[in-house]
């Protein structure tokens, strides 16, 4: 069955020697960058039956040397969305991408936006769970959500780093556990928070053409929203809020698929989503992060989780149709 991945990265060389040059070669606590080219993803694709990879840059992201009126951001921003919308122009029938915004820099994402859509052909935008502290659903970036709402973006959300933002404006990275990389447990926190953080700020109500893909399954705010939602009550706030999110989360998201959703994860996020949960689903590899030979296993166990689950037309669903519709990209036989 062919396949859509909606979750993969680039390492290009532009952007690698970016990352090196400002200290990010083992980045998020990993060992280190991954060696990634189209010849090599390619391959995978073919291995793993996928049509169509959505390419995309992942933590620690573009806005890698903070500092207060800093432009570099946003210039290296820019220089990371060329790089892969030509390895997409080169490899058409194989890539697309999501763009990166220069988050924090509110002018500089808001300018990035049509840049990125109508001159570079991105598909929709790449963001981390937070930039450089400041958190996906913070007022400050009310501007920039207003216009991917004026483009009826699709929004791909990626978890990084947990980093504090001082008074002095200082960014330190949280590491309560320093012993692990990051990506095994505190990426899945933050994106949780992120996704919280959106929906309590009504973000996510305010703006409601923007589309959203939340990683991993969902991370950990299945097992954690019905206490989301009903916190409200314990701090004498209004009622309880778990069936709106829930009816948001339906409605305006799509979850993918990269991780170790089965044999366990998949069904709390399932039992949110309810009857057809299966349309909101999608398919990734988080390849080259996660190494070919554990991608192709971790395939062939969501292989075996949705045949338990899905039936054929649901599997083309979750796979690819998803994809396709969200997309527009065209059906293949």
């Amino acid at each position: 069955m062919q396949r859509i991945d909606v979750h993969c990265h680039a390492v290009a060389p532009g952007y690698r020697q970016y990352a090196i040059a400002n200290g990010h070669e083992r980045p998020d606590g990993m060992p280190a960058l991954p060696a990634w080219s189209p010849e090599q993803h390619i391959a995978l694709m073919e291995k793993l039956n996928i049509d169509k990879s959505i390419l995309s840059i992942t933590s620690p992201g573009t806005h890698l040397a903070p500092s207060p009126g800093d432009d570099d951001a946003a210039r290296m921003t820019r220089r990371a969305n060329v790089e892969l919308s030509e390895i997409c122009r080169s490899h058409p029938a194989h890539f697309a991408f999501f763009a990166s915004l220069p988050l924090p820099d509110v002018e500089g994402s808001v300018a990035e936006i049509d840049h990125a859509l109508d001159v570079l052909g991105a598909v929709g935008f790449a963001v981390l769970s937070n930039a450089n502290g400041v958190y996906l659903g913070d007022e400050a970036l009310g501007p920039v959500f207003a216009k991917l709402n004026a483009r009826r973006a699709v929004v791909f959300i990626h978890p990084t780093t947990c980093n504090l933002l001082g008074d002095d404006g200082q960014v330190q990275p949280a590491k309560p556990l320093a012993g692990y990389p990051r990506p095994m447990m505190e990426f899945m926190f933050d994106e949780t928070r992120a996704v919280a953080n959106l929906l309590l700020s009504g973000t996510v109500a305010r703006y409601p053409d923007i589309t959203y893909i939340m990683s991993h399954c969902g991370c950990a705010l299945p097992s954690l929203l019905d206490r989301i939602g009903g916190f409200a009550a314990i701090t004498g706030g209004a009622a309880n809020q778990g069936e709106e999110l829930r009816r948001l989360l339906r409605e305006r998201f799509y979850f993918d698929l990269a991780g170790f959703p089965f044999p366990n994860q998949i069904h709390g996020l399932l039992r949110i989503l309810g009857e057809g949960g299966e349309e909101k689903l999608v398919y990734g590899t988080d390849y080259p992060f996660t190494p070919e030979k554990v991608a192709v296993t971790l395939s062939d166990q969501l292989e075996k989780g949705c045949e338990e689950l899905f039936d054929d037309e649901q599997r083309h669903a979750v796979y690819s149709g998803n994809a396709q519709r969200l997309f527009g990209f065209p059906s293949k036989s």
